[in-house]
């Protein structure tokens, strides 16, 4: 098989995982449960990545990691559904931000968001994308 053959054969546009994040998350029998997650396109990396960083004054750039996490997990976990109207409003929450913020520790949000940027073929961590986001 070449690897045009390979590519043809595996688009990145059904690339998903399951992933375990926390030892917090077990059913009844004590089995972790799992998040199903799947990979960013480019495109939707270059929107979030502009999204989370803001120019300053004389050129400085400021990359907001915890926005860019959250937006991240937010967009490619399929299960939990974070975008669950009826889940959102159960909690009193009116957005997808602040019903992720309500269920989930913090560093489950940034393990979760680092599981989706290695599925998305980023082996970096987040400094290494601040770094970028400067550049």
């Amino acid at each position: 098989m070449s690897l045009q053959d390979f590519l043809n054969a595996n688009p990145i546009d059904g690339l998903t995982e399951e992933v375990t994040v926390s030892k917090r998350f077990k059913d009844a029998e004590g089995n972790l449960l799992k998040f199903k997650i799947k990979a960013m396109t480019g495109p939707d990396f270059e929107e979030l990545r502009k999204r989370s960083t803001t120019i300053l004054k004389k050129g400085k750039v400021e990359f907001n990691a915890q926005q860019f996490n959250t937006t991240s997990v937010i967009n490619n976990t399929l299960v939990p559904d974070f975008k669950d109207a009826e889940s959102i409003s159960k909690l009193g929450c009116t957005t997808p931000e602040q019903y992720v913020n309500k269920v989930l520790l913090p560093g489950e949000i940034a393990t979760l968001a680092e599981h989706i940027q290695r599925l998305s073929g980023f082996d970096v961590g987040m400094e290494d994308l601040v770094e970028e986001a400067k550049n």
